[in-house]
């Protein structure tokens, strides 16, 4: 018997879009059907789990000895190539927004705030995951650091590397925004981020599938809405092929 599961079923249907299937997604009544069944999945999820369950975590033995890297490989900007030049010893995170207190961060200041280290499962939609270790801060913290408007609904996350033109972002609710998985990740594997896999600084929401792992990323937005963020599905790929927003494993 075959269990169908969230994850072969996403698996299945980014197989369709690779085959040409990506009309049909884009038809407006497909994809308010697939936004619909998108709603009742992430509701009824949520109605029968824990919001502050955990991702599965593993050991160090349980390691892949090797983590793909995936997407962009290192972004052509060239603000963003000159932070690699320079070490990334001028970059800085922004988080605003919604927020009463704005923040620039460098990241000398992201690596000195207490951090979460955990190891975990990286399942691609493309159908392969691996185990790798990972170190960030809390996104939680620098959320209440930043005094969230209680008005603020999402949180989104401006990426430096560049889509046929548009900046890669993504956009997590508030329960994943505060979960103690949620981190801002600036080490792997015991080591800094390499480029490869989103150096500086990239987002780890552990509940979910691998394109809702943005690398790169600049800048953290809270907004009310998810509207007026390019294309309105909250994130590139959910813009741009129709991936559901709610990704959750």
């Amino acid at each position: 018997m075959t269990i169908v599961t969230r994850r072969n079923a996403l698996v299945g249907g980014a197989g369709l879009m690779l085959a040409g299937c990506d009309r049909i997604v884009a038809s407006p009544t497909v994809r308010k059907v697939l936004t619909l069944g998108e709603k009742a999945t992430m509701s009824g999820q949520r109605l029968v789990t824990d919001r502050t369950a955990l991702a599965p975590e593993f050991s160090a033995t349980d390691l892949s000895p090797n983590f793909c890297v995936n997407g962009t490989t290192a972004p052509g900007d060239a603000a963003y190539q000159a932070h690699v030049a320079r070490g990334f010893a001028d970059w800085r995170l922004v988080v605003d927004g919604m927020v009463a207190r704005p923040l620039s961060l460098s990241l000398a200041q992201l690596q000195a705030m207490p951090a979460r280290t955990q190891i975990t499962r990286h399942d691609c939609v493309e159908g392969w995951s691996a185990i790798g270790e990972w170190t960030g801060v809390p996104l939680m913290l620098l959320l209440k650091a930043a005094a969230l408007s209680s008005n603020a609904r999402y949180v989104v996350f401006h990426c430096a590397d560049d889509y046929h033109g548009t900046p890669y972002y993504e956009s997590i609710d508030l329960v994943e925004a505060f979960h103690p998985q949620t981190i801002l990740a600036h080490h792997m594997n015991r080591q800094p981020l390499s480029v490869g896999h989103g150096a500086p600084l990239r987002l780890r929401v552990e509940r979910q599938l691998g394109y809702k792992q943005a690398k790169y990323v600049m800048r953290v937005q809270a907004v009310a809405s998810l509207a007026g963020i390019h294309g309105g599905g909250g994130g590139y790929w959910e813009d741009r092929k129709g991936y559901q927003w709610y990704a959750g494993i």
